[in-house]
């Protein structure tokens, strides 16, 4: 075991030894490789854990599958699932620059509550050190909330992660990052059901027909869809050219188009949009 995961480990049983920890789990790579550390740290030296897992029209319905699969491969304690319904936030309604901000504050608050009703006092996320260099406003949340974001504080990005993940041997090392669908669209759009429905759909349907696609996202304005992809990816976009037109069409698209520009986290930030 390296030395870097077990000074990782030292700084979450320092947590976990103060009252315990709560962790809010999504089941991307930073919050697996925390999973992992506690449930070890947990067996050796017990302590008050909780484990939650927010679900929301903003996530891919097997983002759920797959938290549950990870609790059931580190045979650690079922994550405690609830429902978040973002769109009933009214400040969310028209996709602000600050959506992170409020969704976060939200989540967090009600993450917070549950743990003091287990009288747990540390929430533990999954903020790595590279997030402090993007734009992601929910990090303010996370400051007023005093929730403990050990992995940012501990300088760890996310290649030493994936790092740490594969050492110990994780299913999702290699997971690519999954943002919430509401970053598929530009600020001041109005989100509903339907049109983030769309676009997982529509995500669904272009993994199937590009599956080697290590990063993938449709990105809508309107009645426009644009598709980016690694750059590697591009000339299998174009082979697929039909069936992607087939496949999307259907989903209420006038316009579908591949961007040159090829995935960039964080994309529509650069034009005014939602983030990564």
């Amino acid at each position: 075991m390296t030395a870097r995961i077990e000074q990782l480990e030292k700084s979450l049983l320092d947590l976990a030894q103060s009252g315990g920890v709560a962790l809010a789990f999504s089941g991307g790579v930073d919050s697996t490789l925390l999973l992992a550390l506690l449930t070890r740290l947990h067996r050796t030296h017990p302590f008050s854990l909780a484990v939650f897992t927010m679900h929301s029209i903003f996530q891919k319905p097997e983002e759920l599958a797959r938290v549950r699969a990870i609790a059931e491969e580190l045979h650690t304690l079922p994550p405690e699932i609830f429902e978040f319904d973002p769109l009933a936030l009214p400040e969310l309604t028209n996709n602000p620059p600050e959506r992170c901000y409020y969704c976060k504050r939200a989540f967090f608050r009600e993450l917070l509550r549950r743990a003091n009703e287990r009288g747990i006092p540390n929430v533990l996320d999954g903020t790595n050190a590279d997030d402090l260099h993007v734009y992601r406003p929910g990090r303010r949340a996370l400051a007023e909330l005093k929730i403990h974001s050990v992995l940012a504080e501990s300088g760890i990005g996310k290649a030493e992660i994936r790092a740490m993940a594969a050492e110990l041997s994780l299913s999702v090392a290699a997971l690519p990052a999954s943002p919430c669908l509401a970053t598929r669209f530009p600020y001041g759009t109005e989100l509903s059901v339907w049109n983030l429905q769309q676009v997982a759909e529509g995500e669904a349907k272009l993994r199937g027909l590009l599956p080697d696609s290590r990063n993938l996202r449709l990105r809508v304005h309107g009645k426009i869809a644009r598709i980016e992809v690694d750059p590697e990816q591009l000339s299998r976009l174009m082979e697929q050219r039909l069936a992607v037109l087939a496949a999307l069409a259907p989903l209420g698209f006038e316009y579908i188009t591949m961007d040159l520009g090829c995935f960039r986290s964080g994309s529509m930030d650069h034009v005014g949009g939602a983030g990564a």
